[in-house]
């Protein structure tokens, strides 16, 4: 059988660090520093005698969250304590949550290749993070700092089918999260981490192969290179007879394949059991409905909305919206010049062209929504033309000044008074008699040459729509 006779089922369980100021069951703060073991106090280090109290802004966030991915919220649920041995992890156990999470359910929708995909969701629960290993050789350094760091980790149903699939449901989460402000998604800095679990069989069976985890792969491309490597291989091993075991692998990016970390415990490994220093915890509705009224409006609301409301095509709205200050940056500019598609076409070309170069958020972009929105008022008005405007732009971009204001500074007020226009022509077709014969006989590609010569001598402000129909006019004759 070839590659094609598989199908691959995927499920992706994603880490978020949430935004709190301290640890989900302690007093140390979340700041990242470069200080090993900066952040750390006894309840962090596993201390005997200390005791977990529960930080209530992560459980706030935790609701956000689920509520934005479409979960239900879960009135009780139960802290429990995962027992497994890792040298960064101190207390021999982590606090999370197993059969009484804090959401449940939810589906995540999203585009692959212009096509709308939706992805259901297990679950979303809270937990404490451990600490960090760094290994050197025969000897291991550990650093506490993000011991106890407030994590909600959100478990897609095994639903996903492609690689590239995997990499869209990522990134639609990562939006979210951002969107919702509970994470800011930076997989560099390990604040959202992915693990992928991959299975392969053939195709039009129903029954699940064996699981494989890839674990804490840091960027969208690795995950796809990851999960498509992790796929041939499985199919490789079914193909030459080779058993696929159950075990957690790591991606090496530099060769582009996994290779086995260690054997994969099963849920009853880990010896779940309700963590008897911690209440459960109840959420009433009051709560909850609190928390809904404070959310913005999501992503996919704002894609359709974009549609209907400026008339934008798929792509504009998918651009505009992959960022929350970008979409908002769209309707201010919208507010100021009333042109959406403008306003869109502005924002993906050049504005987003000088922010990729100069590396800067949109947020900090010298050329504000306003100053954008008064230069398209210009275009349309006819003060400016299309090609003037780009020389304004970048000007704006580089001093931070109205539109308005560069123009007059620059010379580029565009020429609209048609009897100035007019005595220009006539200037031009005198100076040309040949080519106005020629143009005259049939050879029409000559009107360019006018064309041209006519925004030459006015130094490129002539109004375009007057020269071509003033042309027009006198070259008839």
């Amino acid at each position: 059988m070839g590659y094609n006779d598989y199908e691959a089922v995927i499920g992706l369980e994603i880490h978020a660090q949430l935004f709190t100021k301290s640890k989900i069951f302690s007093g140390a703060s979340t700041t990242f520093v470069d200080n090993d073991n900066g952040q750390v106090t006894p309840v962090c280090a596993g201390f005997p005698g200390t005791l977990p109290v529960l930080n209530k802004g992560a459980v706030e966030l935790a609701i956000r969250t689920g509520l934005a991915l479409n979960c239900e919220i879960n009135k009780t649920s139960i802290f429990s304590r995962k027992q497994y041995f890792y040298p960064d992890l101190p207390k021999g156990y982590q606090i999370s949550q197993y059969d009484k999470p804090t959401c449940s359910g939810g589906y995540v929708e999203f585009f692959v290749d212009g096509n709308l995909s939706r992805v259901s969701l297990e679950r979303a629960h809270m937990e404490e993070d451990a600490g960090k290993s760094t290994h050197y050789g025969d000897y291991t350094l550990v650093n506490l700092n993000r011991a106890g760091v407030p994590l909600l980790e959100i478990v897609s149903a095994p639903e996903i089918r492609t690689p590239l699939q995997a990499a869209e449901y990522t990134r639609a989460v990562r939006q979210i999260l951002r969107y919702i402000g509970v994470c800011d998604g930076n997989l560099e800095e390990g604040s959202m981490r992915a693990d992928c679990n991959v299975s392969v069989r053939k195709k039009g069976e129903t029954k699940l192969g064996t699981k494989v985890e890839l674990k804490n792969i840091n960027s969208f491309k690795f995950i796809e290179k990851a999960i498509e490597y992790e796929i041939f291989r499985q199919i490789e091993c079914v193909e030459s007879g080779e058993p696929i075991y159950q075990e957690t692998r790591l991606y090496d990016s530099a060769k582009n394949k996994t290779f086995s970390m260690r054997s994969k415990e099963e849920a009853q490994d880990y010896r779940y059991f309700p963590d008897p220093d911690l209440l459960p915890l109840t959420i009433d509705k009051e709560w909850i409905d609190k928390v809904k009224s404070s959310l913005p409006e999501l992503p996919m609301v704002r894609f359709r909305r974009f549609q209907q409301e400026y008339q934008l095509s798929d792509n504009d709205s998918q651009a505009l919206i992959q960022e929350k200050n970008l979409a908002d940056y769209f309707e201010a500019t919208t507010a100021v010049c009333q042109n959406p598609k403008a306003s869109s076409n502005w924002i993906m070309s050049e504005l987003l062209r000088e922010m990729n170069e100069n590396k800067t958020e949109i947020e900090n972009s010298p050329v504000t929504s306003k100053n954008l929105g008064e230069m398209i008022q210009l275009i349309d008005k006819g003060t400016i033309s299309g090609k003037m405007a780009k020389q304004v732009f970048s000007e704006m971009w580089k001093t931070g000044k109205g539109a308005a204001t560069l123009i007059q500074s620059m010379g580029l007020e565009q020429i609209t008074d048609e009897g100035a226009i007019a005595q220009i022509i006539n200037d031009i077709i005198l100076a040309n008699p040949t080519q106005v014969e020629q143009y005259r006989s049939g050879k029409e590609k000559v009107f360019g040459f006018f064309v041209g010569q006519v925004m030459k001598a006015s130094k490129g402000q002539a109004n375009p729509d007057a020269v071509n129909k003033l042309l027009k006019d006198k070259l008839k004759g």
